[in-house]
């Protein structure tokens, strides 16, 4: 059953060990960066931003970095079959490296969490050139996938010393995402208590959400969730695992093609979903579709609403309700050939819960994608 944690008010003598700014850049490990960077460019509306590679002084790899509003994206590939990138391609085909999370000291997140038994990725390091200095360190989660925490108070550049201001003729047109309102995990049979403890534990994180297999589960196949906060509700990280069910979960799915633990998918957050979506399916992107039937009843569920319903059915936009407001969401198919990652638009009305309501309806959509996949 779902569980939501009372919300107790902080005691004030605590003081966060952790405190986050925010997620910096995500990351995205790839096989061909240049055409990666174009498609989100041409397809979610993110602008140039940054470049490093060999005429930077980077010979090992390139990246390309992009941005809209708050959200910052980059994209990096191996140049030589050797090196890491490669190798991280070949075994789980492109997808999410690094969560990159703003602090406001490098050094003392690394210190704060390795004393806590973080398993270290990158002691701290300086950064330096014209612009300033940028601080980052950095530890291992789950499967292959890290943090990295980013101090850029005395740094000005476009983006980190090693990159170039990158201004290309063509220039992505924004499509309304603004921020990452959170990242999701899929983990191992019985792997997720363990990652909810190393976010409690290591980053003072709080389990504020908990979804059991009768909360997640269809006729077919069912997991299991739990959402971890940071203090200030700025980083969230569901994490989910499979159950046991008749068929396949998506879970299971997930991890039979990327090989192992890693970042399922990307919530985005618009302040107009209708307009975000309208776009992003212009631009080609495939979104999930639940049945017409889904909002013969919507209203009687959810209550009233601002926006109208006809453009909501037209789009499959799903639309959920807790005792704080209302959301709305939607999920894209998986963006590359395996059936791995994809992405969720949300746009939160009051709403801070992550739309139990669709639940059902959402995952009966993912299990036809799998049927038709021969998967499920």
């Amino acid at each position: 059953m779902a569980t939501l944690l009372s919300k107790k008010k902080k005691d004030e003598t605590l003081k966060d060990f952790l405190p986050l700014e925010g997620t910096d850049f995500i990351e995205f490990y790839v096989g061909n960066a240049k055409q990666a960077a174009h498609y989100y460019q041409s397809a979610f509306g993110f602008e140039p931003l940054a470049y490093a590679g060999p005429e930077t002084g980077i010979k090992e790899k390139v990246s390309y970095a992009l941005r809209q509003n708050k959200i910052t994206f980059v994209f990096s590939t191996a140049l030589h079959a050797s090196h890491d990138i490669a190798a991280h391609v070949h075994l789980h085909g492109d997808g999410v490296k690094t969560i990159a999370l703003r602090v406001a000291n490098a050094e003392t997140a690394w210190n704060e969490t390795t004393k806590r038994g973080a398993r270290s990725y990158l002691e701290t390091t300086r950064l330096q050139d014209n612009y300033g200095e940028l601080v980052m360190s950095g530890i291992h989660l789950y499967g292959e996938t890290i943090h990295l925490f980013i101090e850029r108070e005395n740094y000005n550049g476009a983006f980190m010393p090693g990159y170039t201001a990158w201004n290309p003729t063509y220039q992505g047109s924004p499509t309304g995402l603004l921020y990452v309102d959170h990242c999701v995990a899929n983990v191992g049979w019985n792997q997720m208590n363990r990652w909810v403890d190393f976010y409690e534990e290591v980053m003072g994180f709080r389990n504020i959400l908990s979804f059991d297999d009768k909360d997640i589960s269809t006729e077919y196949s069912a997991l299991m969730s739990k959402v971890m906060s940071n203090g200030n509700g700025y980083v969230k990280f569901p994490i989910n695992e499979p159950a046991e069910g008749k068929k396949k979960s998506q879970v299971e799915e997930y991890l039979d093609f990327y090989q192992g633990e890693g970042v399922q998918h990307i919530a985005m957050a618009t302040h107009d979903i209708i307009k975000t979506v309208s776009q992003l399916q212009q631009r080609g992107i495939e979104f999930l579709k639940v049945p017409d039937s889904y909002y013969k009843d919507l209203l009687s569920r959810v209550g009233n609403i601002d926006e109208q319903l006809e453009p909501l059915q037209e789009l499959g936009i799903l639309v959920d309700r807790d005792d704080e407001g209302y959301l709305l969401q939607i999920f894209t198919k998986p963006v590359e050939d395996r059936p791995t990652l994809f992405f969720e638009i949300i746009q939160r009305k009051g709403a801070q819960s992550f739309g139990k309501g669709n639940f059902k309806a959402l995952f009966e959509a993912i299990e036809r994608e799998q049927e038709a996949r021969g998967n499920l």
